[in-house]
């Protein structure tokens, strides 16, 4: 059997329920990626994987720490290093799982998470380092400790691994997933955002069109000047305005941008789709919890 990169893509996955042909293993075995590149990228998704856990998992620990009385030993630094490596730890080992990783590779990415921790707990208790030095140490070390474990497996061949239909389904929507964590700390604690973040909306997606060159089609520079004109008026009214109109036209206005979202999303251009849905679930979530923060300041 032909072995491939272990940081690759993906092939056709084989459905948990659908029948397997007696001479073929149920394994959606990785593809190559081409090269260096690919690898480098799927380096960066388990990054991105870590940082996810962190986001979605940390609240939960501090929640459950306080539930049960423990928020000053989570407090400690070394225990909330431990803590940090633990959250990271499970968002990369369920994408690594996804991409079809062993277990022994999982383990060893794993260990990068925690021996930089521990490794510096020496002289932090010999006081050679404070709280924010381990912090901040730990991660330095772990990413060259990912490349090295990384560089170990670059030849590994695929896992033996079956996904059901809907955690593909899910996979695929990971722009919207991606936005729904960065807004996670936000719905306990809903908030009225800046009149000025209203020229993000537009903004980004001139610069990318800019970037990727995609913007010289007929009308679609001047459809997207448009829209700086119609969000940077809404600015300009919001911050003249101030209070409560201020408030309900930035939440408007994040809450029309998804409209452009959904048909930029429709025809591809300008930005890539997956960008066009992070932005859409974005813009519709913030305009929710902005809407919220009102209402409930209002009451």
């Amino acid at each position: 059997m032909q072995k491939t990169r272990m940081y690759a893509d993906t092939a056709p996955v084989v459905p948990l329920t659908a029948p397997l042909p007696s001479d073929q293993p149920a394994s959606p075995v990785a593809a190559g990626t081409g090269g260096r590149r690919g690898w480098w990228w799927h380096l960066g998704e388990m990054a991105l994987a870590m940082i996810a856990g962190m986001v979605l998992l940390g609240p939960l620990v501090e929640l459950a720490g306080a539930a049960l009385g423990a928020s000053g030993a989570l407090a400690r630094p070394e225990v909330a290093a431990l803590v940090m490596a633990t959250t990271m730890t499970v968002g990369m080992t369920v994408w690594m799982r996804y991409r079809a990783h062993h277990w022994r590779g999982v383990g060893e990415m794993a260990a990068a998470m925690y021996v930089p921790f521990l490794l510096l707990f020496v002289p932090y208790w010999a006081g050679l380092l404070d709280a924010g030095g381990l912090l901040l140490g730990g991660h330095l070390l772990m990413v060259p400790a990912m490349v090295l474990v990384a560089v170990r497996h670059r030849h590994a061949s695929p896992a033996v691994i079956r996904r059901h239909p809907a955690v593909v389904a899910l996979a695929r929507r990971w722009p919207a997933g991606l936005a729904l964590l960065l807004t996670a700390d936000m719905w306990l604690d809903p908030i009225v955002l800046s009149p000025w973040t209203m020229l993000v909306l537009p903004g980004g997606y001139l610069l990318i069109g800019l970037f990727r060159r995609t913007l010289r089609g007929p009308g679609v520079l001047a459809t997207e000047l448009v829209g700086l004109a119609v969000w940077g008026a809404l600015t300009l009214v919001g911050i003249m305005a101030g209070g409560r109109t201020a408030a309900w036209l930035v939440a408007l206005g994040w809450l029309a941008h998804a409209g452009w979202d959904v048909a930029r999303h429709r025809t591809g251009r300008v930005v890539p789709r997956g960008y066009a849905e992070f932005c859409g679930v974005l813009d519709v979530v913030l305009a929710g919890i902005m809407i919220l923060a009102i209402l409930t300041t209002d009451a």
